[in-house]
């Protein structure tokens, strides 16, 4: 009985163990991150979005670090989710609509945004 009870234990723990995958590290580029504002904006997002472990926007880079379940989601759910808030990612573009509410220094330089020009 009790080699029984230990088999069916430890046939539950490893069924349990294999469930868990592990998480994904992407980068992407989002050219427009250019400042904190960009950098906030983007963090505070995708905080929200179903499978997403951690993100974090590098401004100098112009790369977003993001960290997800691949379980739950898939790289090209994050870029649209990236597009969707105005923001390129990588080879999607920004969702025109949302690209027009950012805030000048977050759009693109061919815009008019970009950091403010020295003098």
């Amino acid at each position: 009985m009790k080699t029984f009870l230990f088999a069916l234990m430890l046939l539950i723990t490893t069924a349990g163990f294999a469930q868990f995958k592990k998480p994904v590290v992407v980068q992407i580029k989002t050219p427009q991150a250019q400042c904190v504002e960009c950098k906030d904006r983007i963090e505070k997002f995708m905080k929200t979005e179903e499978g997403v472990a951690k993100i974090v926007v590098d401004i100098r880079k112009k790369i977003t670090t993001v960290t997800y379940l691949s379980d739950r989601t898939n790289l090209e759910n994050i870029k649209t989710a990236i597009a969707n808030l105005g923001f390129d990612a990588d080879d999607v573009t920004a969702e025109p609509e949302q690209y027009k509410r950012l805030p000048q220094c977050c759009k693109r330089e061919a815009d008019g945004g970009g950091p403010p020009k020295k003098q």
